[in-house]
């Protein structure tokens, strides 16, 4: 039924074709228009996708149904020693509520646990619906955290943990 497929360079204009269906969708209620095409160009554009991908090593996933793709994960070592940051998590929203976003992100727990993570970390904007989905799947708050994206943006976060 999905299925889940490591992504390289040479998917990065799927994921730019996913975030712009599932990425605006999701964030044009919780932030300006402005700030929006702002965070897209700092994070989705080639050059930046590349640079995660190659010097950052963030690690891609794609979710498909069937030949469909309908989502797509990263995530990173940290400095910490046996913590890993899932960096990005998006699923289309017709495919929210039915399982397939735990079915993504227990694909991202067995791949870190398979590289020896014992905790996987992420952020989330305080204001996002996404937190009530993180606790369900056992992450907790560990801190809020208050980034600058620059131009003028900040991103105000909880930093949340699940031991695996």
């Amino acid at each position: 039924m999905y299925q889940i497929r490591t992504a390289t360079v040479n998917d990065i204009p799927l994921i730019q074709q996913l975030t712009d269906e599932i990425w605006r969708p999701t964030y044009r209620d919780l932030m300006t228009p402005e700030q929006l095409e702002y965070m897209i160009a700092l994070i989705y554009s080639t050059a930046s996708l590349t640079s995660q991908m190659t010097e950052k090593q963030h690690e891609f996933i794609l979710l498909y149904d069937d030949q469909r793709a309908i989502g797509f994960a990263a995530y990173s070592t940290t400095e910490e020693i046996a913590v890993y940051k899932l960096q990005k998590i998006y699923l289309h929203g017709d495919y929210q509520g039915k399982g397939v976003g735990k079915f993504l992100l227990d694909s991202v727990i067995d791949r870190v646990k398979a590289a020896n993570a014992t905790i996987l970390e992420l952020d989330v904007k305080r204001d996002n619906k996404a937190k009530a989905f993180y606790e369900k799947q056992g992450f907790t708050v560990l801190k809020e955290k208050d980034t600058s994206i620059g131009n003028g943006y900040w991103m105000r976060d909880y930093v949340m943990r699940r031991p695996l």
